[in-house]
Parts: structure tokens; C-alpha cells; sequence
């Protein structure tokens, strides 16, 4: 007989892992993801990419607001009788009275090495403390935030210029081989969860927008490691006569001069050590252009001075 699986996951890093457990045989007998949400302009209406996905393959999805104290989900979900369920950044807290109902647990698929990076942001939080590495950590999920027992993990190199959406494409692909390793395993029994060391754990808080703005006195490669750990979302800015400049890509250079200066046509800006040569930027308002692009009519020139914006 097939064994029940429910799928709770919500952004794009969700959707190969599910896609895998589809096109493998598994049998999804729902899914679970945010609600749609209205955008800011226009108000229209943005399905998660899960939902989406769900839809293309006509399987049943909800989308509850909260499931505390939610007895509507609560009666779905004791009903079904699920073997597994399996969470992929699903974005809600899960109430100890739904864990408990099904038969092999909540099993969670986090993006980090495990105690390392537990919460909301481990991917930007990995690359902005310029971690050299990071993984997948497959855990049962229990009542406080990301310490339950972890049952595998797999390890990748961060490379120089990954940034927090190539390394989340990277981490999602290996989740979805992986989980494949490990299903039947949980299902049949057949793997150990063993307890994290509780006493190493750190935590990757939420990112605030603040977070985003550069700071000219770090290092060239800590200012680096701010840009592709934000990219591209919230985003590494800076402010110039009164306008913001989102600066989409950089890249370590060697040129030294004063803190916050430009120090050449190409965009090279000081900092602490070294300087950053800009490869990408976008002003406020605009569409993203390549530095060679946007320095034609940019009020941005060789000798400004971006440190007390």
C-alpha cells in the first residue's frame, strides 16, 4: 500500500523537493503552503510558487492562515492519517497537538548544518559571516524552533561569488536528491535521529532592510559577502545625493584609496582594506544596469564620496 505523505513548503526552494518526490512515485496526498498574498502595487494577487506548482499537478492544496487552534485542519489531518509529513520552508509555526498526527513525524528540510544557522535566514546569514561551507540538515521537527533531532545532513562548498539565490538553488537541487535517500529509511524505521548538540546552535534572525545598507569602513570582502548574501532581495544599498543605488553584484579589487571613495571610472570604491569594484547596480526606481552602462549619464564619478551619505 502507498504510504501518506503531506508536503508543507511555500518559496521556489520548496518546489524541486517536492517535484522530486512526485516524479519518484511518492504518493502527496496534500499540500500545504502560504496564502496568496496582494503586491503592494496594483494589489494583485501572488500565489506561492508551491501553489502554483500544486495546481500543474492537480493535487489538493490549503492554505490556512495559521493552523493554531485550527480545527478545521486539525479534523483534515487526523482524517487522512498521514504516514509523513515533509516541511520545506513553509513559513508557519506547527502547534504540538498537529505534530503528533502522523505516524513517522513532521520531518523538516532546513538550509544549514545543523545547530548551525537555525531560523528564518540561513542561506544570507551563511554567506554574510563568510561561512566556507553549508548544507541540508533533514530533522524531526518538534515544539521549539529547528532543534529537533537530525537524522542526515550533506555538506557543499560556499564558493567566492555564490550568492544567497544561487546557493539556494544549489541547496534545493541536493534536497531533492537527498530526501529521496532518506524517506523509505524513515518510513521503514531503518535510520537513526540523533539529538544536535544544543549548546552550539546559532541562530539566522530574520533579515532586516537596515542590514542592507553598506557600511564603507568593512572589509572589501565583508562588503562583498553583504551583496551576495542579499541579493536580491532585501538587497546591499547606499544613499547619494538623496537617491539609493542597490548594488546587485561586486567583486574584490585590489586598488586601495580613501574609505567610501570612487576610485575609478569602472566603480572601484574604497574600503577598510582593499576596494569593491561595483558590477551591477541599480538607482532607485530603475531597471538594473552593468556599471559600464550606467556611468554614461550617472552623477557618480571618479573622486565622489559615498561614506557620510
Amino acid at each position: 500500500m502507498l504510504k501518506k505523505i503531506i508536503f508543507m513548503g511555500t518559496p521556489y526552494f520548496a518546489v524541486p523537493i517536492l517535484k522530486s518526490l512526485y516524479q519518484n512515485g511518492y504518493n502527496i496526498s496534500a499540500i500545504y503552503t502560504q496564502p496568496p498574498k496582494r503586491s503592494n502595487r496594483g494589489q494583485k494577487i501572488n500565489k506561492s510558487p508551491i501553489q502554483g506548482f500544486s495546481e500543474t499537478l492537480n493535487i489538493e492544496f490549503r492554505v490556512p492562515t495559521t493552523l493554531k487552534d485550527n480545527k478545521e485542519e486539525y479534523d483534515f489531518l487526523k482524517k487522512l492519517n498521514p504516514d509523513i509529513v515533509i516541511v520545506v520552508a513553509y513559513g508557519q509555526i506547527i502547534p504540538k497537538e498537529i505534530l503528533g498526527l502522523a505516524k513517522k513525524g513532521f520531518i523538516n528540510i532546513h538550509a544549514s548544518l545543523l545547530p548551525k544557522w537555525r531560523g528564518a535566514a540561513p542561506i544570507q546569514r551563511s554567506i554574510m559571516n563568510l561561512d566556507k561551507e553549508t548544507g541540508i540538515s533533514i530533522m524531526k521537527i518538534n515544539e521549539k524552533l529547528d532543534s529537533g533531532p537530525v537524522c542526515s545532513s550533506y555538506k557543499i562548498e560556499i564558493k567566492n561569488n555564490d550568492n544567497a539565490t544561487t546557493l539556494s538553488e544549489k541547496l534545493s537541487l541536493l534536497a531533492a536528491d537527498k530526501i529521496l535517500d532518506v524517506v523509505d529509511d524513515i518510513m521503514d524505521d531503518k535510520i537513526k535521529f540523533e539529538e544536535q548538540v544544543h549548546s552550539e546552535a546559532t541562530y539566522a534572525n530574520k533579515i532586516d532592510k537596515i542590514e542592507g545598507k553598506i557600511n564603507w569602513n568593512n572589509s572589501a570582502r565583508k562588503i562583498v559577502g553583504v551583496i551576495n548574501a542579499l541579493h536580491p532581495n532585501p538587497g546591499a544599498w547606499f544613499n547619494f545625493k538623496g537617491e539609493r543605488y542597490k548594488i546587485l553584484s561586486a567583486k574584490i579589487s585590489e586598488k586601495k584609496g580613501q574609505v567610501g571613495e570612487v576610485l575609478s571610472e569602472t566603480l572601484e570604491v574604497g574600503c577598510a582594506d582593499k576596494s569593491i569594484e561595483i558590477l551591477e547596480i541599480q538607482r532607485q526606481g530603475k531597471q538594473p544596469q552593468k556599471v559600464s552602462e550606467f556611468m554614461l549619464g550617472s552623477k557618480l564619478k571618479k573622486g565622489s564620496n559615498l561614506q557620510n551619505e
